[in-house]
């Protein structure tokens, strides 16, 4: 429960204008945001920019904001999913292909390492494509930013018994999708 109260303390200081709240808020959440995104696009610059772009809009929404108990991340997500919809529309617009961009892992010193960790990374980004939001939303609450089930379940709105079941689906999804992108090997 205190952790509700500092939230919502946290948040009527930046909604007055107070500049280390919002840096706070920034600081807390910046993780899960773009981790959000990198999960979802191969371009780790775009993940950034469009990150940016969710605390951008959370400084300039933030005073018509009302706090309900619910926690500001799943607000910032719903801001993050609209903009990658946008952000998608976009290209298809444009007929212009995502960013294949390879992706290593900074300060490895290790090239096998590395390269092993970057197919890996691909592969769960590809199996993800094949489970619904809601699925991908668990398993990256859970397993990448290691959120607990209540936590999850309340940036859900949903019961800790649902998200179990939600994550259980999803992780049997996942192995199939990985069987069938045939893109790893234990």
């Amino acid at each position: 429960m205190n952790r509700l109260n500092d939230e919502a303390a946290l948040i009527r200081r930046a909604q007055q204008g107070d500049r280390a709240a919002l840096a706070a808020l920034h600081d807390q959440y910046y993780r899960a945001i773009y981790t959000y995104f990198a999960t979802r696009l191969e371009a780790p610059q775009v993940a950034e920019d469009l990150t940016s772009e969710v605390f951008v809009r959370m400084v300039q929404k933030i005073s018509k904001f009302r706090y309900t108990g619910r926690p500001l991340l799943a607000w910032l997500y719903t801001i993050a999913r609209n903009l990658l919809t946008d952000y998608r529309r976009e290209q298809q617009q444009r007929n212009a292909p995502l960013s294949l961009e390879e992706h290593l892992v900074a300060g490895d010193d290790n090239p096998a390492q590395a390269a092993e960790n970057s197919m890996a990374i691909d592969c769960l980004r590809k199996a993800l494509k094949h489970i619904t939001e809601e699925q991908r939303m668990v398993v990256i609450g859970k397993f990448l930013e290691g959120r607990s089930a209540r936590e999850v379940a309340r940036l859900l709105g949903k019961t800790e018994g649902a998200v179990k079941a939600l994550q259980h689906r999803a992780l049997a999804a996942l192995r199939r999708a990985i069987e069938q992108e045939g893109c790893y090997e234990p």
